[in-house]
C-alpha cells in the first residue's frame, strides 16, 4: 500500500482527494486553489465546512510538511534565507533573492546534503542525506514567497543537492509550479543547474522540458577539473559538452556556463585558452561567479585585478561572458555557501518579528 504524502503540494487533484478521503472532485479543487494561494493550515480554508476543516486538520495536522526554523535577511542586498526543517527532522536552506529591477527569484534545493563532493562548495562537507520529494521542493516556493515583497516570478534550482542526481522529483517540481492552474511561472523564467551530470543531461533532452539549463563548470582544463569536481571523473569534459551538443541540437537552447573564479587557481591564461577550446561550437554565455569565502575550504577569493585580467582575457577571445552580482554573501545564502553543520539534533529559532527583520 502506497504510503500517505506528507504534503499536500505536487499532487494533482485526483491526488489529494484520495489522499484526503474526499467524496468530491470540487472539494480537492477548492483545496488546491488555496495552496496556491499559500495557505497551508486547512483551518484557513474557509469555503469548507467547520466540521471538515477539523477532520482534516485531525487527519493531516496541515497541508505541508515543512516548517520554517531560522530566517536571516542580508541587508546590503536585499537577499534572504530560510532554514527549513522536514518531516524527518532535517534542515534545508532556500534562499530569496531580488535584484536591481525589483524582480524576485527563488532559489531552491533539491537534495538534503549532496553527494557530488564540489571541493568549492560548502554542501559537499555535509555529505549526501536524502533527496526531497516533489512537494518538499514546491514547499520552499510556498514559504519564500510568504516573506517576499513581491510575487516571485523566478526560478532557480541552484542550492543544496545536485538537481539532476533526483531528477524525477525536481522535473515533478517544475511542471508543478509551470502548472497554468497553479503557480504559472513561466518555464523560461526557471533554470536547472548541474554540476555536470551527463545522464541527467540527457535525459532532460530527451524530454526537452523547456527550463534553461546551467553547467557548472569551473575549469577546461580535463586534470584540474577533475582535482576540483569529482564528477569530472565519471563524466569527463569530453563528454559533458557531447551531451550538451546533443542537448542543443534537440532543443534549441543556449546553455549557461557557470565559471566559479577561484583566486589563482582557474584565472590564468591557459584557462582562458582552454576554456576558448572547449566552448567553441556551443552557443554559450559564461557565467563567471568569484567564489564566495565558506570556512574550511581551500581557495581564495579572485583579486579585482585577477578578475580584469581574466575577462579581458575573455573579450579578446571573443567569449560571451557575464560577471555574476553575489547577493546574500553576508548571510552564507551565496552560490556555494549552503549548508547546516549538523543536520539532525540542532535547536533552531526563528528571528523575532522585530527590526531584525524589517
Amino acid at each position: 500500500m502506497k504510503e500517505k504524502p506528507n504534503s499536500l503540494y505536487g499532487l494533482s487533484l485526483d491526488e489529494i482527494g484520495q489522499t484526503l478521503g474526499l467524496s468530491r472532485r470540487y472539494q480537492a479543487k477548492q483545496i488546491h486553489q488555496w495552496l496556491i494561494k499559500g495557505v497551508t493550515s486547512f483551518d484557513e480554508m474557509t469555503n469548507l465546512s467547520k466540521a471538515e476543516r477539523q477532520r482534516l486538520t485531525e487527519l493531516m495536522g496541515s497541508a505541508v510538511s515543512s516548517k520554517v526554523v531560522d530566517k536571516q535577511l542580508d541587508r546590503d542586498s536585499g537577499a534572504a534565507k530560510l532554514g527549513i526543517a522536514t518531516f524527518d527532522g532535517s534542515v534545508i536552506e532556500a534562499v530569496l533573492l531580488t535584484d536591481n529591477k525589483g524582480r524576485a527569484t527563488a532559489c531552491l534545493s533539491s537534495q538534503v546534503g549532496c553527494a557530488q563532493g564540489c571541493t568549492f562548495c560548502k554542501t559537499a562537507t555535509m555529505g549526501f542525506i536524502r533527496n526531497l520529494s516533489a512537494g518538499e521542493i514546491i514547499e520552499q516556493y510556498v514559504h519564500l514567497q510568504e516573506i517576499s515583497a513581491v510575487p516571485i516570478t523566478h526560478i532557480v534550482y541552484m542550492g543544496m543537492g545536485e538537481p539532476l542526481a533526483n531528477t524525477t522529483e525536481v522535473i515533478n517540481s517544475i511542471e508543478y509550479l509551470h502548472d497554468p492552474e497553479g503557480f504559472n511561472i513561466g518555464l523560461r523564467r526557471i533554470t536547472l543547474s548541474t554540476c555536470g551530470l551527463v545522464n541527467g543531461i540527457k535525459r532532460l533532452t530527451e524530454q526537452q522540458l523547456g527550463v534553461k539549463l546551467a553547467v557548472s563548470l569551473v575549469t577546461a582544463d580535463n586534470r584540474l577539473r577533475s582535482t576540483i569536481m569529482p564528477v569530472n571523473k565519471r563524466y569527463n569534459i569530453h563528454e559533458l559538452k557531447d551531451a550538451l551538443l546533443d542537448y542543443q541540437r534537440t532543443t534549441g537552447k543556449r546553455v549557461t556556463i557557470e565559471y566559479c573564479l577561484l583566486g589563482g587557481v582557474n584565472t590564468d591564461e591557459v584557462n582562458a585558452y582552454k576554456l576558448a577550446h572547449w566552448i567553441d561550437g556551443l552557443d554559450a554565455l559564461v557565467n563567471l561567479i568569484p567564489w564566495n569565502p565558506a570556512e574550511g575550504l581551500p581557495y581564495i577569493p579572485p583579486t579585482e585585478s585577477e578578475i580584469s585580467r581574466f575577462t579581458g582575457l575573455l573579450d579578446r577571445l571573443g567569449i560571451n561572458h557575464t560577471r555574476r552580482i553575489s547577493r546574500g554573501q553576508a548571510i552564507d545564502g551565496a552560490c556555494g555557501q549552503l549548508a547546516v553543520p549538523l543536520n539532525k539534533g540542532l535547536e533552531w529559532h526563528l528571528l523575532a518579528d522585530d527590526e531584525d527583520d524589517a
